[in-house]
């Protein structure tokens, strides 16, 4: 009886010691809890806001250790630390509209040259079927495709690339012409490739003769047209398709031509230029009266100059644009020069460059010198009354540009392989249109840019 009441005892002081031992260990438990807790300054800090104290309110024992130690600056606006970088990577975006210089220097977008562009152009001519068929340089045999590796980069600012999404997206609802002769259908052609990288355009109308179009692209009601009025103002023309005359040109220079006039309160935004059409031999009109003629052979006609009817035709189209009440936005396209080397068009001229060249490499001729004279002069006689009228024209001078570029057109291939039958072939060279894609591509670059931002 005794042996089992000491078991008993031995059971119960042994309950008593093992409830000793976890009060203790809880006790020492609860005092290191207690003295690792976060310091009152964080504590204050939920980390679920992630705000960011400056440095000098911070304790010394919480301070970032590093070697070098990095501040953590306090950003307004925002609860997200960020370190400083001196100069972004590339890599990090840039708002749309940021500008690209300092805000007291303008940017020109049209004085740079022309570097290369490893990624080249963002359309084939297998994948856009528009092109036609003189401009389909690679379809046709050119050789060589350097030329499709290049890019105009202004030498003051940033030139974004064309963004057909964007384009798209902006000119959603609105209308587009590009007016005047073969050149705007050329950069037709190159618009509507570079588009169709994001949809397809859908042609929705052509003239007679197929030098009118008009496409649409359904996703965004856009509209984008080539209207064929090679000289602006009335013309009767007497040649084919490849330019062969049978007549003189009737030039009416105080009419202008309705194929775009009967348009014009209807587009949102215009491309209009001319200048090459007014070097063929025509007979001027004016108050429904003959002036004379630009290289007739009438000897009852008095002989003028083509730059007298380039004025005036030019003074009669801006002066109605200036005083319009158009509310869109218009470009007055200068004309581009051609690169015919050892000729002209018509009497063996060629261009055998395969490379841009820089700008003192290469002169305007002196016809394209005084074609560009007119147009500027007649553009800034009509800029000042646009202004006050507050019609939107703008110069899109693309001549000093396009210059650099000889390398960029069809030469001989705006045939079928021209050479396929006899290596030594004469055939018809074209310096003055451009190969697709090509460095007309670039224009749409500098279109964009004028568009976004002015």
């Amino acid at each position: 009886m005794k042996l089992q009441w000491f078991r008993n005892k031995q059971n119960h002081m042994l309950g008593k010691l093992v409830v000793a031992i976890l009060l203790m260990g809880f006790a020492l438990r609860l005092v290191f809890f207690r003295s690792t807790r976060l310091s009152p300054i964080l504590e204050a800090t939920p980390i679920a806001k992630k705000s960011v104290l400056p440095i000098s309110n911070l304790p010394v024992s919480v301070l970032p250790i590093s070697n070098p130690p990095i501040p953590v600056l306090p950003i307004s606006n925002t609860a997200v630390p960020v370190l400083p970088i001196p100069n972004p990577p590339a890599l990090v975006p840039v708002q749309e509209n940021e500008d690209q210089v300092p805000p007291n220097e303008k940017c020109d977008l049209l004085n740079g040259d022309w570097i290369p562009n490893p990624s080249g152009p963002t359309y084939t001519n297998r994948s856009c079927s528009l092109i036609e068929s003189h401009q389909n340089c690679i379809n046709n045999g050119r050789p060589d495709t350097g030329y499709m590796y290049w890019r105009w980069n202004p030498r003051n600012c940033e030139l974004p690339p064309f963004d057909p999404e964007r384009f798209l997206v902006m000119m959603r609802d609105k209308t587009w012409a590009l007016i005047g002769d073969s050149i705007s259908r050329n950069h037709v052609q190159s618009m509507l490739c570079m588009l169709s990288t994001v949809e397809q355009g859908v042609e929705v109308y052509h003239d007679e003769e197929y030098r009118s179009k008009r496409w649409n692209f359904p996703s965004y009601n856009f509209t984008i047209s080539v209207i064929w009025s090679p000289f602006l103002v009335k013309a009767d023309i007497f040649e084919d398709f490849n330019g062969v005359s049978t007549s003189e040109v009737e030039l009416y220079l105080d009419k202008l031509d309705k194929k775009w006039i009967d348009q014009y309160q209807n587009l949102d935004y215009m491309i209009i230029s001319s200048g090459k059409w007014f070097l063929k031999t025509a007979i001027y009109h004016e108050n429904d009266t003959v002036l004379g003629c630009h290289g007739c052979s009438k000897g009852n006609l008095t002989d003028l100059a083509f730059d007298f009817a380039y004025r005036k035709s030019l003074h009669s189209v801006l002066d109605f644009i200036v005083s319009s009440n158009h509310k869109g936005l218009i470009f007055f396209r200068t004309s581009t020069p051609d690169h015919f080397d050892n000729g002209e068009w018509s009497s063996g001229g060629t261009c055998p460059r395969t490379a841009p060249v820089k700008e003192g490499e290469i002169e305007l001729k002196d016809l394209h010198t005084y074609l560009r004279k007119v147009e500027l002069d007649e553009f800034e006689k009509a800029a000042s009354k646009a202004s006050e009228n507050g019609v939107n024209l703008k110069l899109l001078d693309l001549t000093m540009l396009s210059l650099l570029r000889p390398d960029g057109h069809p030469g001989p291939y705006r045939e079928f392989h021209p050479f396929a039958k006899d290596k030594n072939a004469t055939v018809q060279n074209d310096c003055l249109h451009w190969c697709l894609p090509g460095p007309i591509d670039s224009w749409n670059d500098v279109i964009m840019e004028m568009v976004v931002n002015g």
